[in-house]
Parts: C-alpha cells; structure tokens; sequence
C-alpha cells in the first residue's frame, strides 16, 4: 500500500496548495515585471520628448538611438525606432492626465498601444483602461469590445432601466448595458429562442465575458414552484459585486410590455423562495432582439420591479455609425448646457 492509499488521496490533491503558491507567486512576479516594464517605457518616452522639445534633439536621432542600442545591445528587445516613437508618444498622451496615468502602469504594454492607437479621444481611452483594468480583459476581448464599440454604446445608449433598479441598486447602472454583442454564436438570422439559448448554454464563458467580471452562472431553465405549479427561468446567474441574483429572459422578438409581467413574477418568487436573507432583492434583465424606447419608457416606468430591458446583437454594429450617433450626442449636451448657463 503507498502513501497515497494510506492518506486517501492522490498526489494531486495533496499538492495543490503547493501548486497554487508557486502560481500566485509568478503570477505577482509577471505583475512586477510589467509594471516596471511600463515605467521603463514611461520614462524614456520622457526623455525622449524632453530633448526634443528642448531642441536638444532632432526626429532623426530616435533612428540613430534604435540603431545605437541595437548594436550595442544586441539582446535588447522593444526598442525599435517604432516603438521608441510610440513610447514617446504614450509619454506625452497621458504626462498631463493624473486620473488615467496609474491605469496604464496596470495593464500590459500592447493593451495600451491598442487603445492608444484606435481610441479617437481623451474619453474614450479613459474609458477602455478603466475596463480593461477592471475586466481583467484579454488581448483578443479588448480588441473586440473596441470593434463593437463598447465606449459609443455606452454612452451614446445607457442601459434602460426602471426607478426602482436605480433605487435599491444604484451601483448596477455602471454594470449593466443597454445592449450585449452575441456575434460569437454565429446565429443565423431566422433563428428560435431554443437556438439562442442552447448558444449562450455552449458558449458561456463568452458570455460571461461579456456581462461582465463579477457575474456567475447559477443555472439554466431554473426551476421556480409557486402556488402548485412549475415555471422555468431562462438563465440565472448571481452578481458578486451587487450581491444578488440576476434573472434573465431570452426574447427572439421584439419587445412587448406583456413580458415585463412575467419577469416581475419571476422576480417575486426568487426574492420569496430562493434569495438568501443577506442578499439583495433579485434584478431582471429582458434580452430582447430588438426594442423601441418609447415602448420601453412607458413598460418601465411603472414597474415597481428592479428590472431593465436590453438587446442583443448577432453581428458587429456599424461603428462609423455609433460614432457619429455620439458625436450628434455631445452636440446636443453641450447645447443643452450653455442654454441651462
């Protein structure tokens, strides 16, 4: 008999918190070494562009210094004459920004050239450091919320939710969105409420992804009993940061008023029969294939339900379009700000 018999467990189990100390500890060192990486980069940036701006030095001479640490530091990787322009220009981007300059020191350095490079104002960058520092998000997902034009969705199409959401939740405005980006199902157009379902069931890490960090998934079809009958809820999931659980229905159509009533419904019998006494009351999210906001204004606003109604999106939008929409956005805040001055 081995030990591993005596002890009634396999090797792998009795070393796993071994294994988790030697990951967390390069996981922190990884985190070390790109923060001082960044700042690396922070810096020569700085002095690149201090000597320029003194006259000291000339564009040409970032060639000459990229040629000059190449030959006499032939180990030496990132300091091309592109990349040294592109440190000086993430020097002079954020020098003036106190808020968003510690974010970047947070993130890998090809996050920030991404962001750098296709975030078209101070806002937006803001924007896509502050999510991807908080979302923990991959190379690959930040260059797809960048094409699915998360900044412009979001502030051009806050979520639409109803009063009593923003009163016995207010933090969830920051977390949920008025529409979600499903284009990873490859549904086709002509598609059920099944083929959706069975989709977001098969790639639910996607989805997870792209609720948001703090979101997990409960059950599917969950079950709910209330006066001797049996009823089914499209997705649960719980939300960590809110602290409560989040009920979402799958719609293929557009939406009808008729289906906030079965959503509130379902939103009493988890608050009575499922939520635990130190969690919040339950959310309700109605995730339609498309809405029309005034229909939406009138449902919502006499729910007394903590609930909102989202779309979601089989194909990337037309960010060209959303941009624009913004911009028309801004024009009519700032108009409305110097009529109220």
């Amino acid at each position: 008999m081995n030990a591993s018999s005596l002890t009634g467990s396999s090797d792998g189990d009795r070393f796993n918190e071994v294994l988790a100390l030697i990951h967390s500890s390069r996981h922190k060192a990884m985190q070390a070494v790109n923060t001082h990486l960044i700042e690396l980069y922070w810096q020569v940036g700085a002095h690149i562009s201090r000597k320029i701006e003194r006259a000291e030095w000339g564009d040409s001479v970032i060639a000459q210094l990229a040629a000059h640490l190449a030959q006499t530091q032939p180990g030496l990787r990132g300091f091309t004459r592109p990349n040294l322009f592109r440190m000086r220009q993430f020097y002079e981007t954020y020098r003036d920004e106190a808020i968003v300059s510690p974010l970047v020191r947070q993130l890998p350095w090809t996050h920030n050239m991404i962001i750098l490079s296709q975030s078209k104002c101070p806002e937006e960058r803001a924007f896509y450091l502050r999510m991807a520092v908080q979302e923990k998000w991959s190379k690959r997902e930040l260059e797809r919320q960048l094409k699915a034009a998360l900044f412009e969705r979001t502030i051009a199409d806050p979520a639409k939710t109803s009063a009593a959401l923003k009163q016995t939740h207010p933090a969830a405005l920051e977390i949920f969105r008025d529409s979600y980006m499903v284009e990873f199902l490859d549904l086709p157009s002509a598609h059920s409420e099944t083929d959706l379902h069975q989709g977001l069931l098969t790639r639910l890490k996607d989805f997870l992804i792209e609720l948001g960090r703090d979101f997990c998934f409960v059950g599917s079809e969950y079950p709910l009993q209330v006066g001797g009958r049996d009823f089914a809820l499209d997705l649960l999931f719980f939300h960590r940061g809110l602290n409560c659980l989040v009920a979402i229905e799958l719609k293929v159509g557009r939406f009808e008023p008729e289906y906030l009533g079965k959503l509130d419904f379902y939103l009493e019998a988890l608050d009575r029969n499922v939520r635990k006494p130190h969690e919040n009351p339950a959310i309700g999210v109605l995730l339609c294939a498309s809405k029309e906001d005034e229909v939406v204004e009138y449902a919502l606003n006499r729910s007394l339900s903590p609930a909102l109604i989202a779309q979601y999106q089989t194909c990337l939008p037309d960010k060209q379009l959303l941009q624009a929409k913004l911009h028309e956005f801004y024009a009519l805040d700032t108009a409305h700000t110097e009529n109220t001055d």
